[in-house]
């Protein structure tokens, strides 16, 4: 699900378009489910979701307890619309692909029911969202707050 530039402008019947969102979703009580196989069938999953919906997932990227989604969709479509509608069927797949997930999970639930949603700026945005999600699991873990307060430099 990555792609390699920034995709060009979308022309709908009534408007043009470049409209990108990333979302983060949290695994319930934080805990660390998102192992190889899971990620695995989880991209399996939005796959699925994005040929039934109006939006595309351009790159997912997973650590143990959460996932990161940077998503295309038309101007009518809410982040909270795709929130809503992946974490539902994600959950809902997911539960059923992979039965023992559910005993490591109380209340049937396997995302919090928050969410983190930003929209994604046109100038230098994308790229730098897209990268840091393609990292998801593969970055120093302070890299993070690194990203938030950059080290001073010798000036």
């Amino acid at each position: 699900m990555a792609t390699a530039s920034r995709p060009r402008l979308v022309r709908g019947w009534h408007c043009v378009y470049d409209m990108h969102y990333h979302l983060v979703f949290t695994v319930k009580y934080r805990r660390a489910l998102l192992d190889p196989q899971v990620v695995a069938e989880l991209t399996r999953i939005s796959r699925e979701i994005q040929e039934r919906y109006e939006f595309q997932i351009e790159t997912l990227g997973a650590d143990s307890d959460h996932v990161h989604l940077l998503c295309a969709a038309h101007p009518k479509v809410a982040a909270g619309q795709i929130a809503r509608i992946y974490k539902s069927l994600s959950a809902r797949e997911l539960f059923k692909a992979l039965p023992s997930l559910r005993k490591q999970l109380w209340g049937g639930a396997f995302w919090t029911s928050s969410y983190f949603a930003a929209t994604v700026g046109q100038f230098g945005g994308y790229e730098s969202v897209r990268r840091y999600v393609e990292e998801q699991g593969h970055r120093p873990e302070d890299w993070n707050l690194w990203l938030e307060f950059p080290p001073p430099t010798d000036e």
